[in-house]
């Protein structure tokens, strides 16, 4: 079934915007949450760029404020946004944060905070049944200009069974 809550960061919500696959958040999770950081990026900031419109008119997304304690620290680590979705994670129990952002993956997994990348989601809804390819969408990502390890996009492709 669904797993409880995710955290996303803004990428990961452009990247879902770009191939129209938002709507697989609310279908694996219980809860999506964002914070202030990651909608004023992605909605605000982002005003006409991929996304923005997609993400502004989502009703499942709630925003909530990350405790300033957890939040400092992690702010000179990682950009706003990410240091936002981590300390909203790290507060959050059974959350996994969302970030493609191998810095911000690396702080998470120190403060030991179960992660997952937009790769991730995509296999995670091509097991789910929620899509019947994974390959289609790393191609349309790339396309769009989005930057993803050979290693990374070999090793999911493999994991879902579209190459030996």
């Amino acid at each position: 079934m669904t797993n409880p809550v995710i955290v996303a960061d803004s990428s990961p919500l452009i990247s879902l915007s770009i191939i129209e696959q938002l709507e697989i958040l609310p279908q694996l999770y219980q809860r999506i949450l964002i914070p202030p950081a990651v909608w004023d990026e992605v909605t605000v900031q982002g005003a006409g760029l991929p996304g923005a419109q997609a993400v502004s008119q989502l009703t499942w997304l709630e925003i909530q404020t990350p405790e300033p304690i957890i939040l400092e620290p992690l702010s000179i680590l990682v950009d706003r946004g990410e240091a936002e979705a981590i300390a909203l994670a790290q507060s959050t129990p059974d959350s996994t944060v969302l970030l493609d952002d191998a810095q911000a993956r690396r702080v998470a997994e120190r403060l030991g905070i179960r992660r997952i990348g937009t790769l991730g989601i995509l296999r995670k809804a091509k097991k789910a049944g929620l899509i019947v390819e994974v390959k289609v969408y790393i191609e349309r990502l790339r396309t769009n200009g989005i930057y993803i390890r050979s290693s990374l996009i070999d090793a999911v492709l493999r994991d879902v069974g579209e190459i030996d």
